[in-house]
């Protein structure tokens, strides 16, 4: 507690989470202390006293030069200094967390700086400067983090827009950026917001997820997993759908593990987030236009560039306009083994988009015409959905079976089925195997994997009644 004289202007250091969900660098050097929840000081005169005096104390350009162990260790001193001298009452542990605010506020993300650190959150969500929301295992959760007032989340916004050579104002509200990290970055400022600033943060997964947690998670069953790690392995082109956050990203990193490491492997990104294990991986991304308008880069610009790389597979992180339609061509000549995400609620409305997509394209082709592209050019869909209970499931593998006049003719491979709810909350269900032989059987038994596949896909014995 921060106390002038007798009166406590104060009140007790809020929490923001468990300490194993990441503390905040500096506190984490505080010795001899069992710290339950990372912490910061609330707004206060005191605190704001000493944060605006340290302020002054410290040259901008000389802390941007000085390693962040460095500086940490000089406002710590400065923290004490201004409150000793102020005669105001800091213990060492609340001297630590107001230096650390004080570090992300100068260097960092300010209040946001604990969040990026805590690898249990993999969303950050601020409306506003007085309600930041956290997703934790697929659920939101307020915190009691604050930033002080608009101008101070502005100041933050417009901290990532420089790191990436734009800006954040009123004459240009809104903001698509990455971190350094990797996090994926969305702000959109006054006068289009009428909460304040708002900012939404996809946090970069330092962590690798392979089918093995998928399983652990209840995300796939074991037979499920296998048909997948199958599918990447013989060069199926994949298309994995789903709703916002419902870990197609996820599922893709996962899916391209199972790529021979002797592969050349081109991605296209509009933000890099994947993380694909091989070493012989080339990287791209989008670039959008700067202040005068010019000098973008699109995804179909990516796309038509990588066909003239020798790829041996082409990754799109996210197909969402015209680059579709190059898409398919790839798919089409050649270039087995392509993956890409997409949003949609079904794996049929996920050809639905790509349908519409190719006419973004501008392209002069009757729609029978572009439906056998897609027969012809996609071999699965995997359906992911983030479900109630937070647990991102794949509810279901379909195949594209053909072209039944103007009908594309899906066939279904994998289910989820929905059975009921566990006490604790989670839902309970099966991974259910349709047991149909695919029509790409013969790519399957070419790389080997003809008898695993059928293994893994048999239905479940049913008792006569």
């Amino acid at each position: 507690m921060i106390a002038f004289g007798t009166k406590s202007i104060t009140e007790p250091v809020a929490v923001a989470g468990p300490v194993s969900e990441g503390i905040p660098g500096a506190i984490a050097q505080i010795p001899n202390r069992a710290i339950d929840k990372p912490l910061r000081t609330p707004a206060s005169p005191a605190a704001d006293f000493i944060r605006d005096d340290v302020l002054k104390r410290v040259e901008p350009a000389v802390a941007v030069r000085m390693s962040q162990s460095d500086l940490t260790a000089r406002v710590n001193e400065l923290v004490a200094q201004v409150a000793s001298a102020r005669n105001l009452l800091l213990n060492q542990h609340e001297q630590h967390i107001l230096a650390a605010s004080i570090v992300d506020d100068m260097i960092g993300l300010g209040p946001l700086g604990s969040l990026l650190r805590d690898d249990t959150v993999s969303d950050i969500l601020v409306n506003g400067p007085y309600m930041i929301y956290v997703e934790r295992r697929g659920k939101l959760e307020l915190t009691t983090l604050q930033f002080r007032n608009d101008a101070h989340v502005m100041h933050v916004a417009q901290r990532i827009a420089s790191s990436v050579g734009r800006r954040i104002d009123e004459s240009s509200p809104m903001l698509d950026a990455r971190l350094a990290d990797g996090s994926r970055v969305n702000v959109i400022a006054p006068p289009l917001c009428l909460n304040g600033p708002c900012m939404s943060i996809r946090k970069f997964s330092r962590t690798a997820i392979d089918f093995a947690k998928f399983e652990e998670l209840g995300s796939v069953s074991k037979e499920l997993a296998k048909v997948l790690e199958i599918a990447a392995r013989c060069r199926l082109n994949i298309i994995i759908s789903g709703g916002t956050g419902s870990g197609k990203t996820t599922m893709l990193n996962a899916m391209s593990r199972m790529i021979a490491h002797d592969e050349r492997i081109v991605t296209i990104e509009d933000t890099a987030e994947l993380q694909l294990q091989q070493v012989h991986v080339i990287r791209l991304e989008t670039r959008p236009p700067n202040l005068e308008d010019q000098g973008q880069v699109t995804q179909r610009d990516l796309v038509r560039n990588a066909l003239r790389m020798r790829p041996d597979r082409i990754i799109i992180g996210e197909v969402r306009g015209p680059e579709a339609f190059d898409m398919m061509q790839a798919m089409n000549t050649g270039h087995n083994g392509s993956m890409s995400t997409i949003h949609a609620n079904s794996a049929r409305d996920a050809l639905s988009r790509i349908e519409n997509m190719i006419l973004m394209a501008n392209v002069n082709l009757p729609m029978r015409a572009i439906r056998g592209q897609i027969v012809s050019a996609i071999d699965l869909v995997v359906q992911t959905e983030r479900m109630r209970d937070g647990v991102r499931r794949v509810t279901e593998v379909v195949e594209v079976v053909g072209l039944e006049e103007e009908i594309i003719s899906l066939g279904a491979l994998f289910a989820y089925r929905f059975i009921g709810e566990n006490p604790d909350g989670t839902l309970k269900g099966v991974f259910e195997a349709t047991g149909n032989r695919p029509r790409f059987f013969a790519r399957l038994e070419y790389f080997g994997l003809g008898a695993a596949f059928l293994e893994a896909t048999k239905p479940p014995s049913r008792e006569a009644p």
